[in-house]
């Protein structure tokens, strides 16, 4: 395999690359990313890609227009050095929250996202968690959305006490039918959180559908940024009688001062994987925890560069 696969990665998460190409067997191919002093973005390919499989390996967090660019450049600069097959990989894809007109003269920007990506000489993306799966259908190239949810499943049966009697709880009606598949899977009850929003990031009212009482609670979500939505609902199940709240979430944004949020909430456990990265977050919280994810997009690249099935990485978490 080696003859033939080449692993690159950008600046946005270095250590998940190298995580990912350990796991391969691989060391990660030669490339210098760096911006110039008019903060224009230089690449520069350290070793032939001619007629190789390519894997770049670039998520959405940070500076991420900046990481979007160095993405962009370096899928070209394959491109152009002939290149076989160039695949994106991209953990947390960038713009997934702007994927519908909400409102007037708003853009679609996850639509433009991905008509660069394609642009640039993208063949093929592996993602994660989606924030809409619809964004899928935005592309004219294959996308392999994997899902979070075989780890997060792993990692409930391993750490949550009498974990059949908890309660699987979506806070928010669009992310029921996540928590609704998590629950069914490990036969546990569900509950649901409605919330209502005076606008983006502010919630007006949070209102309880199901019975928490005396419960251990698993709040599910893909992506936590500012924390208040899941602060909020932990203090709105604790009120209605539930012993304890974890949260489980698949892209850890975690802006602004989301860290001291959590530590003064009454969350027992934020569980994050790293497909953003959160290490020096991890210093200021102890109650943030990490699902390591890389084993699951190893085995996609390799699946994919052998022409294997992924479906299988849709319920099992890679031995």
């Amino acid at each position: 395999m080696s003859n033939s696969i080449k692993v690159f990665a950008g600046n946005s998460h270095i250590d998940f690359a190298r995580l990912v190409a350990k796991r391969l067997g691989l060391d990660l191919a030669k490339c210098v990313v760096l911006k110039y002093s008019n903060q224009e973005t230089s690449v520069t390919i350290g070793e032939s890609v001619r007629d190789e499989d390519v894997f770049i390996i670039q998520s959405g967090c940070g500076e991420i227009n900046d990481h979007l660019m160095e993405l962009l450049i370096m899928i070209n600069a394959c491109k152009t050095a002939s290149a076989r097959r160039i695949t994106a990989v991209v953990p947390c894809f960038p713009y997934a929250r702007q994927d519908k007109k909400d409102k007037s003269r708003a853009p679609i920007t996850a639509k433009l996202v991905a008509n660069m990506l394609t642009v640039a000489g993208a063949n093929h993306v592996i993602t994660m968690d989606l924030h809409a799966s619809q964004i899928q259908g935005f592309f004219n190239i294959p996308v392999d959305n994997l899902y979070a949810e075989p780890s997060t499943l792993k990692w409930i049966r391993d750490n949550v006490e009498d974990y059949e009697n908890a309660v699987i709880v979506s806070p928010d009606a669009g992310g029921a039918k996540r928590a609704t598949s998590i629950a069914d899977k490990l036969k546990m009850s569900f509950a649901l959180i409605h919330k209502e929003r005076l606008k983006a990031s502010v919630v007006k009212r949070m209102v309880l559908v199901g019975d928490v009482r005396g419960k251990t609670c698993i709040l599910v979500d893909d992506m936590a940024d500012t924390c208040g939505t899941l602060v909020e609902a932990a203090r709105v199940l604790m009120e209605n009688g539930a012993s304890k709240v974890f949260a489980m979430v698949t892209h850890a944004v975690l802006s602004g001062d989301a860290m001291k949020k959590i530590s003064n909430s009454q969350l027992d456990r934020l569980v994050v994987t790293n497909s953003i990265p959160h290490d020096d977050k991890k210093l200021l919280c102890p109650k943030l925890a990490t699902i390591d994810v890389s084993a699951t997009f190893a085995e996609a690249i390799r699946r994919t560069h052998n022409g294997e099935s992924i479906s299988y990485l849709f319920n099992y978490v890679p031995s």
